[in-house]
Formats: structure tokens, sequence, C-alpha cells
């Protein structure tokens, strides 16, 4: 395989990988440097440094347990849109190589596009299964993008060529889920908005009781200053 699509796998796998779990990307590239696996490109030399190792397998661990607990998750993944996407971009500029500032500019905004997308999927998706009253799809998805990250990036380090047609399929789901991900995205939040607006407000207060009138029909009486029910004469004097 040549330089240059092994070069873009490497970039944009980095990318992709950091938007969904970045402490499970560091985590594989630093192992397979460290051992000799893989080259690395001097950008990326640091994921190879045992302190760096250390860190981010403790995060991986962190992020493995926060990432599991419904509701939790979505807090994570907020807090993460500040992380994941600033180290994709970071990751590819890194894993591209020298390519001038220029090209740094350009291959950032590319890694920093395609982290913010792999981790807008995955954002938006745990808000809908947080719906589920049940955990247990949560855990499933949470697996499933740690095995996927992991996976990922071993075939992009091992066969590139097939994980940038993999890439490209991933792409091209994303375009055709994302209106339906955006609209179940629309009803979660509106639910939540309606929610709290609700316990905000209060309950409505209950309409006045009927009062009897003096000789006449029950009408719904008005109340006095003082809180009492206006008793209300329908009846016309006589001449």
């Amino acid at each position: 395989m040549d330089t240059l699509t092994q070069t873009l796998a490497l970039t944009l796998g980095a990318s992709w990988a950091s938007g969904i779990n970045l402490y499970a990307a560091m985590l594989v590239l630093g192992l397979a440097g460290a051992t000799g696996s893989v080259d690395l490109p001097p950008g990326l030399d640091i994921l190879a440094d045992p302190r760096v190792l250390l860190a981010a397998g403790a995060m991986f661990v962190v992020e493995f347990f926060a990432d599991k607990v419904p509701g939790f998750d979505s807090i994570w993944d907020g807090l993460h849109t500040f992380i994941r996407i600033p180290a994709g971009a970071l990751m590819a500029v890194g894993a591209a190589g020298d390519v001038g500032p220029l090209g740094d500019m350009l291959v950032g905004l590319l890694g920093g596009g395609v982290a913010a997308a792999s981790h807008a999927t995955k954002a938006g998706t745990r808000i809908m299964l947080n719906t589920s009253p049940e955990p247990f799809t949560n855990w499933i998805a949470s697996v499933t993008e740690d095995v996927g990250v992991i996976g990922g990036l071993l075939l992009a380090l091992t066969h590139p060529g097939i994980f940038l047609i993999s890439l490209a399929l991933f792409f091209l789901l994303l375009i055709w889920l994302l209106p339906m991900l955006w609209h179940g995205i629309k009803r979660v939040l509106g639910a939540l908005r309606r929610h709290f607006s609700g316990l905000r407000g209060g309950a409505a207060p209950p309409p006045p009781p009927p009062v009897q009138a003096l000789g006449g029909p029950t009408t719904t009486g008005h109340l006095g200053n003082d809180g009492v029910p206006l008793r209300i004469d329908t009846k016309v004097p006589r001449s």
C-alpha cells in the first residue's frame, strides 16, 4: 500500500476515533508505537511515551464506566465536546506529517470536522437511547463503540484501503440517518422542555366553586376581597 493511502487512513482514522473515544484512540496508537508494531509519524510519537500511555489508560477506564451510566453518559459527552473535537484536529495534524503551515490548517479543519461528525453521531444516539427505561441498550452501544474504535484503528494501521472504504460507508450512512437522528433529538429535547416548564409553572389553580344564587339557579360565583364567594341575588324586585 502506498504511503499516501496509509497517511490518509491514519489521519482520518485518528480523528474519527477521537470523536468517539479519545482515550481509546490514544491508547491504541500509543501501544502500537511503543511496541514497535507501527512506526508512528513524528507528530504522534508522544503517544508512545509511558506517562501518556498511563494517563490515557487511566482515563480509558474512567470513561469505560462513565459511558455506561444512562443519563450521565450524555453529560460526559457534552463535556467532551470541548475535548474530543480539538484533539481530533491535533491528532490529524500529527498523523499528516510535515505538510507546511497551510497544510496543517487544512488538515486540522478536516480532522476537526471528522471528529465533530463522529462525536455528534455518538452523542445524538445516546440522547435517544436514554429515553429507554432499561440500561442494556446503553451498555450495548458503549461496548460497540469501544470495540469499533479499537478495531477501526487497527484496520487503519494494517489495511488502510479497506478502512477508507469503510469510513466512506460510515459517512454515507450518517448522511442517510441524520434527518431521523435530528428529528428524534428534537422530540426528546421538546419533551424535556415541556416537563421542566411544567415543574416551574406548577399546577393550574382550580376554578371557583359554583355559588347558589339567592332564589335562583346555580351560577358560577366570584370571590370577594376576603376570598369568600359572593352570593348573587338574581330575583327581580316586585313593584
